[in-house]
């Protein structure tokens, strides 16, 4: 145990909390800075230089990961009829209607993502001051207001990001697990930050993808040179 903790003492150490480094060598510093005790979530910050008070300068988006996030995600559907049963049968933890909507209003919120078909946004409208705070709202443009539930259903789960840049800002997201292998971890990195990248709205001026920094839950960040983050 002692010697663990010297070995992971000596990796954080390693790190310069200045330097710039190329993805792989960032990803590699941050694989072995990772604790042992559990398998922390890898993160990803891109500082982007827009100013989300502008309507013109908000960043939004959704990309599939090609190696998933090892995190397993609890969907809720907002369905009826036989949309029920393609999205129950898709592995959505949660499915239901006027039903669903009252448990969310009672603050009965057992799930991460939420999808819902068009019919549905009426009902799911109402929920807006519950759900839009906690980044749940359905949204078309996400792919999650939709008849094909089964389909995004499949995609969430499967490890679609979404991501929403924030007041200072910068753009948060998980992009895999201290276990993933180097190369599955690089390839999360490039297609997230590529998907920031082609998010660039109409607004925004100069230095558009301005920082890229990695980390675990846990870890110290590395910065990542930015050239080397975009395929």
């Amino acid at each position: 145990m002692a010697r663990t903790g010297k070995r992971l003492k000596a990796a954080r150490e390693s790190i310069d909390r200045e330097t710039l480094y190329p993805a792989r060598e960032a990803i590699r510093l941050v694989k072995a800075a990772a604790s042992t005790g559990f398998d922390e979530t890898v993160e990803v910050a891109v500082g982007l230089g827009v100013d989300p008070r502008h309507a013109d300068q908000m960043v939004r988006g959704v990309v599939a990961l090609p190696n998933g996030t090892g995190k397993s995600v609890r969907v809720a559907v907002f369905a009826k009829g036989d949309k029920v049963e393609e999205a129950t049968a898709a592995g959505a933890d949660t499915v239901g209607a006027e039903d669903l909507a009252e448990k969310v209003a009672n603050g009965d919120i057992g799930f991460d993502r939420c999808i819902a078909t068009p019919d549905m946004m009426p009902v799911v409208g109402r929920l807006g001051k519950i759900l839009g705070p906690r980044g749940l709202m359905p949204n078309p443009k996400l792919g999650t207001v939709t008849n094909d539930v089964a389909g995004a259903v499949r995609a969430v789960k499967g490890g679609r990001v979404e991501f929403r840049v924030e007041k200072a800002g910068i753009v948060h997201a998980g992009i895999g697990r201290a276990s993933f292998g180097e190369d599955q971890l690089v390839a999360n990195l490039k297609t997230f930050v590529d998907a920031v990248n082609r998010a660039k709205p109409s607004g925004a001026k100069g230095t558009y993808l301005k920082k890229v920094a990695v980390s675990t839950s846990m870890g110290p960040g590395v910065k990542v040179e930015v050239a080397s983050a975009v395929s």
